[in-house]
């Protein structure tokens, strides 16, 4: 996100740049923030502005899953729709706070994603590269063109929670 001034003929007195920046090792982090502050800096000192502010904000660590806690999150999900509707997208960076509560509680974390695009989009569909090809071409969650169809997101979302939960509950909780 970027913004300053007020009008498009008036050099603003101040700017801001807004960046999420996401890594898988916390080297490359750090290394990646320190280069987006040295360049701030140097861009604001080649017109002789003020020095650059950079502040580092809603920082979350990289969030790993716990294999262990994968593998049984997906047998649960395979024995509930098939193995060939689990799809694994392969290392995905995220934004999330799951896995500091994880963390946090002494527990695994199996982080999934949940599809909610019309299923008609994947009829034609023959293999896991033609249905993440699909999914390329769809809008992300963060997008304003997001929009999950309702039926049958919402009823797959609460089955699948269950699914997890079952699969993690002792053998009581049936």
């Amino acid at each position: 996100m970027i913004t300053g001034g007020t009008n498009n003929n008036i050099i603003p007195d101040e700017a801001e740049l807004r960046l999420n920046v996401r890594s898988y090792y916390p080297n490359v982090r750090a290394r990646t923030l320190a280069a987006i502050t040295r360049i701030a800096q140097a861009e604001a000192a080649a017109p002789v502005a003020p020095p650059a502010t950079v502040d580092h904000t809603d920082y979350f660590p990289t969030r790993m899953n716990g294999a262990d806690a994968v593998d049984r999150t997906r047998a649960a999900f395979q024995a509930w729709l098939g193995a060939d509707r689990v799809v694994d997208p392969g290392t995905m960076t995220g934004s999330e706070d799951v896995g500091v509560l994880a963390e946090s509680a002494g527990v695994p974390c199996a982080f999934w994603f949940l599809g909610g695009a019309d299923p008609a989009l994947f009829a034609d569909a023959n293999g896991v590269a033609e249905l993440l090809e699909v999914v390329r071409d769809l809008p992300s969650n963060h997008s304003p063109f997001y929009a999950p169809v309702m039926e049958p997101t919402l009823r797959l979302g609460v089955e699948a929670l269950l699914t997890a939960f079952k699969a993690w509950a002792p053998a009581t909780v049936g």
